[in-house]
């Protein structure tokens, strides 16, 4: 994990899915100060990632916030961080940490099953445009 840049915040997503794109689309557009980085889960390096820090792929339906060398999030808890770091507005979304984690999670886990169904999924992972490459990994 030498490569990971350890000055940036790397998102993991689900790189199939229409919900999670649209969400990466959104943090790179609110994402000022150039903090994420973003992997897809299905990717070489997604699955190098996730087998580093110790969760099994079966369990993995979610993003991940991965703070190389200091921390990884998934579910929830990755959402209100990426939130906190977008900063401004952003901001309000951490008020969410007063629900408890595993009643955040429950909710996290209901979209996260049916994210294909609502919103669709793609045959392959996207491919990010010229001017955005230097934001994946």
């Amino acid at each position: 994990m030498e490569s990971l840049p350890k000055n940036k915040k790397i998102i993991l997503f689900d790189g199939v899915c229409n919900l999670c794109n649209a969400s990466v689309q959104f943090v790179i557009k609110h994402d000022k100060k150039d903090i994420f980085r973003f992997v897809a889960l299905q990717s070489d390096l997604g699955k190098e990632i996730i087998k580093h820090i110790g969760i099994d792929q079966k369990n993995i339906d979610s993003v991940i916030l991965y703070e190389p060398g200091v921390a990884y999030y998934y579910k929830s808890s990755a959402a209100l961080e990426i939130a906190k770091h977008l900063g401004g507005f952003f901001n309000f979304a951490t008020l969410f940490r007063i629900i408890p984690a595993f009643l955040r999670n429950q909710i996290y886990v209901y979209i996260a099953k049916n994210r294909y169904e609502w919103y669709g999924k793609n045959e392959s992972c996207m491919i990010p445009t010229a001017e955005l490459k230097s934001k994946f990994l």
